[in-house]
């Protein structure tokens, strides 16, 4: 949902996903001397709620405990830009925001502006979304469990596997636990080890599902022993489906994917009704415990027959166990690449499977990118292929944004520098290198911030696992790319995978763009804060508040990120 309200001298653009409200403020330039920051409050009638905040007046509060928080009545935010990460999925809220001025000691709240929105509810739709929390690592986590893992991580009711699903975990298991007696499922996967899922999955064969998964099951070449091994995601899987009894339950078909170029990288499910496909549930999320509660990801189910119906398509013949270049003729002819455009002219999904004949498809997305007229926004798991990254490479007069698990090598370093509105953020937590997720030495971090720690220490991508590229999607014809595939050569000629192109659905961008400003402000801020603490910077600026209106000119300022952020929203900004 999107919003606007004017009042005094306050404009506020609201946008509205599931569990986040994000919320853009103007002020008016004769209002801004002496503009400490904002007060902001969720209204239970007349009664207002403050927000709280954890950067403080200096000269009210000179020795903050990392664990408080603050009213930002008396604590104001100091930020044009401000999401709400308690908001829950269907609901309605009134906030109310109010300029701040006085002394640090003595705040003054000036006229306000209300505005109310409604959160999109995933549970209705053509499009349910359910991102996990995705920042493990985090000062939220920390306070709330003191950086303790899951007591039973395959226990969808253990507090902290709930807190960090954040409803993806509930969404799947309500997706496969909805089907009856005489439906099916069909699943394709790559990892398959999460027990809530394998059981779930058991539980719909025993009352009378017909339930058949194709899953990784094959051999790459060990250099070392010379000769074929089973990968370790097919000794894994293997192991799961022995230790919970999937190879021995009635009504489940357990098909091995073994002859693929690269690794059959689906993750997905198709619910089948009176004959029908009806739905499917797709996203980036393997079937993993690191899926559902560590690194970041999206489940993403579309309720609509024709969608739901060319992933059966697919499935049905991943199920033969085709070869690559007979798979790839197939999804060549379900979707030829000179008919992509055409496809996607219009408002609606397109689905978009691999392995192909070529690469071909990343000079569609390249050009997406090179269109784009309002700013982009991408992740990116293993880095950038030199063909986006040329894109990102060339000057456009607006921001565009890059969330990546690992800071950019030099390559892409001195591609970005083409464009200096481009601005990459990276996995990482405070206090650690995001490269090799190792720690650097004790700094003053521990005085001001609480430790944060990576519990989960296994793998390769410990941050960001989600594939999506947005354009535009503050517009009216936003598109939104999303899916498996990591925007790879490899993606797309030598691994099975899906992506959907959505275009022209306000309600898909809003939910994206909300999820990506709060995963790429996470991780942004930590990468500043422990650039500062490296070099052993003082880190006063990280926890205290500007006690003049001086935090103000980072957002008015020609050419800085943060003003030309602010114009996504107001383009006249800084005018009002």
């Amino acid at each position: 949902m999107r919003a606007r309200a004017t009042g005094g001298s306050i404009d506020l653009r609201a946008i509205a996903g599931t569990r986040v409200v994000l919320l853009a403020i103007a002020i008016a330039e004769e209002a801004r001397a002496g503009l400490l920051g904002f007060a902001i409050a969720r209204m239970n009638g007349s009664v207002p709620d403050w927000l709280e905040g954890r950067k403080v007046f200096r000269s009210v509060v000179p020795r903050p405990d990392p664990q408080d928080r603050f009213p930002s009545n008396l604590h104001p935010i100091q930020s044009l830009i401000w999401s709400d990460y308690e908001a829950k999925p269907g609901t309605t809220t009134r906030y109310r925001v109010q300029p701040v001025y006085g002394r640090p000691a003595a705040p003054v709240l000036g006229e306000g502006t209300e505005i109310t929105v409604t959160t999109e509810d995933p549970a209705t739709g053509t499009h349910g979304i359910w991102f996990n929390r995705g920042a493990i690592a985090s000062q939220a986590f920390s306070s709330h469990f003191q950086n303790r893992p899951p007591e039973d991580e395959d226990d969808p009711a253990d507090p902290e596997v709930r807190w960090l699903s954040r409803g993806a975990l509930d969404a799947a298991l309500a997706f496969i636990d909805r089907a009856q007696d005489g439906e099916a499922l069909r699943v394709s996967a790559y990892e398959f080890t999460y027990a809530p899922i394998l059981r779930a999955l058991k539980r719909a064969a025993r009352r009378g599902v017909d339930v058949r998964i194709v899953h990784e099951a094959g051999q790459d070449y060990d250099r070392d022993d010379k000769r074929l091994e089973d990968t370790s995601a097919t000794v894994a899987a293997r192991n799961a489906i022995a230790a919970l009894g999937l190879d021995r339950q009635a009504n489940l078909q357990l098909i091995p994917r073994t002859r693929r170029r690269k690794i059959p990288h689906n993750k997905f499910i198709v619910w089948i009704r009176a004959g029908a496909a009806r739905e499917v549930l797709t996203g980036s999320t393997n079937f993993t415990a690191s899926g559902f509660i560590g690194q970041t990801n999206v489940l993403h189910v579309v309720r609509e027959e024709g969608v739901a119906q060319a992933y059966l398509d697919y499935w049905t013949v991943l199920s033969h166990d085709p070869a690559t270049p007979t798979l790839s003729t197939w999804t060549q002819e379900r979707t030829p690449q000179d008919a992509l455009d055409a496809l996607t002219a219009v408002p609606g999904t397109t689905p978009f499977f691999s392995p192909r004949k070529n690469d071909a498809m990343l000079s569609w997305y390249a050009a997406r990118i090179a269109g784009a007229q309002e700013t982009v926004m991408f992740t990116a798991a293993f880095g950038v292929n030199k063909l986006l990254a040329a894109q990102f490479g060339i000057d456009r007069d607006f921001v565009r944004f890059l969330l990546l698990e690992d800071a950019p090598d030099r390559e892409l370093r001195d591609r970005l520098k083409g464009d200096p509105d481009v601005v990459a953020a990276y996995g990482a937590l405070l206090g650690a290198y995001a490269e090799g997720k190792k720690a650097f030495p004790a700094t003053s971090l521990d005085d001001w911030f609480l430790k944060e720690e990576l519990f989960r220490k296994q793998g390769h991508i410990f941050f960001i696992h989600t594939k999506f590229l947005l354009i535009d999607p503050l517009g009216d014809d936003p598109l939104v790319c999303t899916g498996s595939a990591n925007f790879s050569s490899s993606s797309l000629t030598g691994n099975d995978e899906n992506m959907l192109l959505i275009r022209g659905d306000t309600r898909v961008a809003d939910i994206y763009l909300t999820e990506f400003d709060r995963l790429f402000r996470h991780f942004y801020a930590r990468q500043t804060i422990d650039r500062l603490a490296e070099r052993g910077t003082p880190l006063a600026e990280a926890k205290f508040l500007d006690e003049t209106a001086g935090w103000l000119d980072a957002y008015v300022a020609p050419g800085r990120m943060k003003t030309n952020r602010q114009r996504l929203f107001f383009p006249a900004w800084p005018a009002r």
